[in-house]
């Protein structure tokens, strides 16, 4: 528990500084926001909200829930909302990219900004909307089975009449809505991305274009299939589709933690993927560094590379 509570504080130091330097450059760069650039921006917001509830797991898995019943229903619902905003941006920068590079549209016209804006509001609309169950989670008693001791823990508090129905209800929206419906987005427009870029003529662009979204879409699946695989297994050993004894039971709970600390890994590697890696990205922080004047001295030794740096916001 103490490894995984310290994993926790772990994403949170990794997670916070990468997505704020993501979302300085956007907000300090001079250029127009582009629609890849606002939706980039409203991931990294949504990647900090998530990073801000694990400090209060980190706690409740060592010292228990100490914070409280109303906490715990906050707390619970901004980790869903930021969940679900998150992965619905995954899909949305999917979209973009396709919209880009196979259908070449402009992104700079005002209608189609107008449009990006309501894509952002109607994201997190949803994202509302879907984090409601959050206000079921209450602060409980429990008993830890493994040495008796007495914890109040955060957790999903339902009808007890209705526990079954309500428990798949959430877990059908989080496995389609969260998961299946953001990743066949992306493997659609990606795919269709690929095959386009295959046929320019620029062969190191098309390289690094293909990089990003085949990392993309690994860095999607490795972090949150593992997670999902074990959500089902679980609700089907709710359901009493096979046996659910004390073992199995405790190596699902553990293997729920563990997959969903994999899960939340990935708001560290949004960056790394969307940003760092992108060449785009790397030009823009650039300039903002040599703005602070940090890289000035560095600059006047060897031949600007600015020039370089510019990407057409076809490319990731």
């Amino acid at each position: 528990m103490i490894g995984i509570s310290v994993f926790y504080v772990l994403i949170f130091l990794l997670a916070i500084p990468g997505n704020l330097v993501v979302g300085l450059v956007i907000c300090l760069n001079n250029q127009p926001l582009s629609s890849s650039d606002l939706y980039l921006l409203h991931l990294a917001v949504a990647d900090i909200l998530l990073a801000v509830t694990l400090p209060f797991w980190a706690t409740s898995v060592t010292l228990g829930w100490v914070f409280g019943d109303a906490m715990c229903k906050i707390v619970s619902i901004l980790q869903e909302l930021s969940f679900y905003v998150s992965i619905l941006f995954l899909a949305c920068i999917s979209v973009d990219r396709y919209l880009a590079i196979v259908r070449a549209m402009d992104a700079h016209k005002v209608s189609r900004k107008l449009v990006n804006w309501c894509v952002c509001a109607a994201v997190w609309f949803a994202g509302g909307l879907l984090s409601m169950p959050g206000l079921l989670n209450s602060a409980t008693p429990s008993t830890n089975s493994s040495n008796g001791t007495h914890l109040t823990v955060c957790t999903e508090h339902y009808n007890p009449s209705s526990v079954q129905e309500w428990r798949l209800a959430t877990r059908v929206l989080r496995h389609t809505l969260g998961f299946a419906f953001p990743l066949i987005v992306m493997l659609l427009c990606y795919g269709v991305t690929m095959r386009r870029l295959l046929h320019t003529k620029d062969g190191f662009q098309r390289q690094r274009a293909m990089q990003v979204i085949v990392a993309v879409v690994v860095a999607f699946l490795v972090c949150w299939t593992p997670y999902h695989v074990t959500v089902i297994i679980d609700t089907f050993l709710r359901a009493k589709i096979g046996a659910y004894k004390c073992p199995t039971r405790n190596a699902i709970d553990r293997a729920m933690f563990a997959t969903q600390s994999l899960g939340l890994l990935h708001s560290c590697v949004n960056p790394v993927v969307y940003a760092f890696v992108g060449k785009k990205f790397r030009g823009s922080l650039e300039k903002v560094i040599k703005k602070t004047g940090v890289l000035e001295r560095a600059s006047t030794s060897r031949p600007s590379r600015s020039s370089s740096m510019e990407m057409t916001s076809t490319i990731i």
